[in-house]
């Protein structure tokens, strides 16, 4: 079977560069290459189809071709939308219209065969896969797709909290507007939509600005698929290059901070960027506030590629400064010097590394974000040895907890006294951290592996391709907007119109 993923914003490479550098570059291009290399180990034929940069800034992704060593039936192909340079992926709508869709078609016309289905990826891979499979279908038998949002707009708009008047500035930034059309369209035309949890489906798409796009209770149009943990990188007996390189940049970094006579505490760690909605400042506040905590571990922050954070902005953006701000002013007022750390990890091996070295001393690995889609941090922590404290909103509830077994400690991210209850109760002893993180381990081994991920993937994908209306029997299509149609500025999708989606005639 032929596939292609399609997936515009942030970029791959060979060495994964940026990816916990830069928020373009998050979890879904682990998740999309870790899907594809699965699914070519089950004898599929792979193509990733993303977006060129020709950019002094990112000269990785110039070429038109690349490839993931040892897996020659997995291309990453590149193609041109817009101007050359490095755009945001709030910038990138009119440029997949105009230019990356009709030159994906020419691509593959050049090569003389289609895929035979399509996944989409994030609403800008979504909206290229519903003119795709259109162009498709005029030509000859339309390519199907299925679309994974990874994260829906509207959700995202919620936690602004906007209102009419606020709205517009609002989609300037974000571009709102094209985006939930985009996704409304996608979630509409797909096959099958592939959502990480049963609340996803049940509550994102069920979102009222999504309301006449899909039919949550419609068992044939989505498919719950949780996404995996990789094994070579992130499990207990895994070993990267740079293993003692990463032991001996760990141990640096804990004597640089920490007080030498905690050195050999465990650690509470978190891992994610400094952005709001990950909650550093309730994780730092729940420690500040518990001396029982103080006394049992450490604090360490794993900050992309900020050296000293706590100390120095370096080169941060101005949405982690402010996030620093708040966790200084916790750090001074609390006076947590010698008890907390912030450094930087290259990459995920390093990551990976720095989790079981840290894992030998009984540490635990703590998400406390607002929400968290699915939450595959904290399963990649688990495989690596360590147990985990994690939010209790979005995708944990169901990862790690089922109705007989505890795999974590879930906890309230609004609350900084309950989160420090969460972390006293793991801590208690040694024995308990244990216990859970064998658990935690254990439930990654049984559900939440890239083999498994694929192959609900293929089961969907060859389903689709068996039934010639692709389950969309009596769905009707929403049409197109004239800015999907022509991407010119005078056509676009405007704040009235996303005013009337979101807040309703």
């Amino acid at each position: 079977m032929y596939l292609a993923f399609l997936n515009p914003q942030g970029n791959f490479d060979p060495a994964d560069r940026y990816w916990t550098e830069h928020p373009d570059f998050g979890g879904q291009l682990v998740y999309v290459k870790q899907v594809a290399l699965a699914l070519a180990d089950l004898g599929c034929r792979v193509d990733i189809l993303t977006r060129q940069i020709v950019d002094p800034a990112w000269p990785e992704f110039a070429g038109t071709f690349d490839a993931y060593p040892g897996a020659p039936n997995v291309r990453i192909v590149r193609l041109p939308a817009g101007p050359p340079e490095f755009l945001r992926k709030e910038l990138l709508w009119p440029h997949l219209v105009r230019d990356w869709v009709p030159n994906i078609l020419a691509h593959y016309r050049a090569e003389g065969a289609l895929p035979d289905a399509m996944t989409a990826h994030y609403g800008d891979g979504g909206l290229a896969a519903v003119l795709l499979s259109a162009e498709t279908g005029r030509e000859g038998p339309r390519v199907p797709f299925t679309f994974t949002a990874h994260s829906l707009g509207a959700q995202k708009l919620d936690k602004m909290h906007p209102t009419p008047e606020s709205l517009p500035t609002l989609n300037d930034q974000y571009h709102f507007a094209e985006r939930l059309f985009a996704e409304r369209l996608s979630m509409n035309r797909s096959a099958v939509n592939v959502t990480s949890t049963v609340q996803e489906r049940m509550e994102q798409y069920a979102h009222p600005a999504y309301r006449g796009a899909v039919d949550v209770r419609d068992d044939r149009r989505f498919a719950v698929i949780p996404p995996g943990v990789n094994l070579a990188i992130f499990g207990v007996d895994a070993r990267a290059e740079n293993e003692t390189e990463t032991q001996a940049h760990v141990r640096a970094m804990l004597d640089r901070d920490i007080a030498e006579g905690r050195r050999n505490l465990p650690a509470i760690i978190a891992s994610s960027r400094l952005d709001p909605k990950k909650n550093h400042l309730g994780l730092l506040q729940a420690f500040a506030q518990s001396p029982e905590l103080q006394a049992k571990a450490n604090l360490l922050l794993f900050t992309g590629a900020l050296n000293d954070p706590l100390r120095d902005d370096g080169n941060a953006s101005e949405g982690e400064r402010d996030v620093l701000a708040g966790l200084r002013a916790v750090v001074k007022q609390a006076d947590l010097w010698g008890k907390v750390s912030a450094f930087a990890l290259g990459g995920q091996p390093a990551l990976a590394a720095a989790y079981r070295f840290l894992a030998e001393r009984g540490s635990v690995f703590a998400l406390t974000a607002l929400y968290e889609p699915f939450g595959l941090a904290p399963l990649e922590a688990a495989a690596a040895g360590l147990a985990l404290v994690v939010t209790q909103n979005g995708g944990p509830s169901e990862s790690l907890r089922d109705e007989q077994t505890e795999y974590g400690i879930l906890v309230d991210p609004a609350d900084p006294a309950g989160i420090a209850r969460g972390l006293n109760r793991l801590l208690a002893s040694p024995e308990t951290v244990a216990e859970y993180a064998r658990r935690g381990r254990q439930r990654v081994l049984d559900r939440y592996t890239w083999e498994r991920t694929a192959q609900g993937y293929l089961a969907q994908i060859e389903r689709v391709l068996a039934d010639p209306h692709h389950g969309r029997e009596n769905v009707a299509a929403l049409p197109l907007h004239p800015y999907f149609r022509s991407g010119q500025p005078e056509d676009a999708v405007s704040v009235a119109e996303l005013a009337a989606l979101y807040f309703g005639d």
